[in-house]
């Protein structure tokens, strides 16, 4: 299966509480760490559900109500205003740097930590966003925050629970993120508005549709494009085998072209361009690893400083002697692993098909334990019928 699902006894760690004090665990939890959202299914019918509302209505000055925790203070909710659309290119850090679809709503509704994965509602108490970020000096509140738009939280949980993950659109372009105001005026553009392709991958659908190095594009599929960010953003989240028209700025001539959307690839992330050809180590197996940062850490049980990645997919039923899910790896091939990036080099530079050491970190019936463990990559592939 396709499905990117976690069905394992960690989920019972997982406590859900609700108003009338009651406390349930989830049975599923469907993840795209492209949107940083999560659907954690619940084996209770007797729920009332909340309402979605329409993120595309909100406007700037719209008065929304942010919930969560604070601090630990559950059941809060602080008042303010919708202070801009579309804020993109933000640099979250920690374990959400590969959020590629950013689209956030800014609030000056107080969002602090604890505020992450709570409701913005409208003053009709609709969803209208899905708390996420804040920026901040100290870490508080300085009265900007961000939520996820309803419309995109409801179009990936939709594609969750139907596929087991989202499929994103794919063009096949590095986009220049240096295309400036003056860049744009000498293409005689009035303004500074769309996406400068710098490169075009062979037999992508840029390619088939003809879309040439230096072209500009202004449309996608009936959307003006604000900035490479944008253009990202709209494709990754257009149906595979689309045909869409773009509209591109070539010679100080306007072209309009048909292209049919491919599935982009596992591993692209802020480009359009093909996946790069390190980790071919882990591509090919049922394994899936995630950033890891101190937040992320305490709440799986470790101390905040501890360094690796972590393993957010394995065989249901791997022994003690395979890797499992909620294992940190430290070390492959001797090599020490201290975050994504040493953990990108050191697969990077493994033989293709041979067994690996890799050592880890786990909890054993409570007790923290380091165990080395053999990676076979060849037999995962069989295993797991990729």
């Amino acid at each position: 299966t396709n499905r990117h699902v976690v069905r394992d006894a960690a989920l019972s760690d997982i406590d859900i509480h609700l108003q009338d004090g009651r406390v349930i665990h989830p049975v599923q939890r469907l993840e795209d760490a492209a949107t940083d959202v999560a659907v954690l299914r619940i084996n209770d019918r007797s729920l009332t559900a909340a309402s979605w509302g329409d993120s595309d209505n909100v406007e700037i000055g719209h008065f929304v109500l942010a919930m969560g925790s604070p601090f630990g203070l559950s059941q809060s909710v602080t008042l303010g205003i919708i202070s801009a659309k579309g804020r993109r290119a933000l640099d979250l850090g920690g374990s959400r740097r590969e959020v590629i679809n950013q689209d956030f709503l800014q609030t000056d509704a107080a969002i602090n930590p604890g505020n992450s994965g709570g409701p913005l509602v409208d003053m009709h108490g609709r969803v209208v966003g899905i708390n996420t970020a804040i920026a901040s000096q100290g870490g508080g509140n300085e009265g900007i925050g961000f939520s996820i738009p309803s419309n995109l939280v409801h179009f990936v949980m939709n594609e969750l629970i139907e596929h087991g993950r989202v499929p994103r659109g794919y063009l096949g372009v590095v986009l220049d993120e240096e295309f400036d105001l003056e860049a744009a005026q000498r293409l005689s553009l009035d303004r500074l508005y769309g996406a400068k392709v710098t490169e075009v991958y062979e037999g992508t659908p840029a390619d088939l549709a003809g879309v040439v190095v230096n072209d500009v594009i202004l449309n996608f599929d009936g959307f003006e494009i604000e900035d490479e960010n944008h253009l990202i953003h709209l494709v990754s989240l257009t149906a595979v085998n689309k045909t869409v028209r773009l509209q591109v700025l070539r010679g100080r001539q306007m072209i309009t072209l048909n292209i049919t959307l491919t599935e982009r690839p596992a591993r692209e992330t802020r480009s359009e361009a093909p996946a790069a050809p390190g980790l071919p180590f882990f591509q090919r197996t049922g394994w899936s690893v995630h950033r890891l940062d101190g937040d992320l850490a305490v709440q799986l049980g470790y101390a905040a400083d501890q360094c690796g990645v972590l393993v957010m997919e394995a065989a249901a039923d791997a022994s003690d002697d395979e890797l499992q899910a909620y294992d940190i790896i430290e070390e492959i091939a001797r090599r020490p692993v201290g975050d994504m990036d040493e953990f990108e080099a050191a697969c990077s530079e493994l033989p293709g098909n041979q067994p690996v050491v890799v050592k880890v970190r786990r909890f054993v019936n409570g007790v923290l334990v380091s165990r080395l463990i053999i990676l076979d990559p060849s037999a995962a592939e069989t295993d797991t019928g990729k």
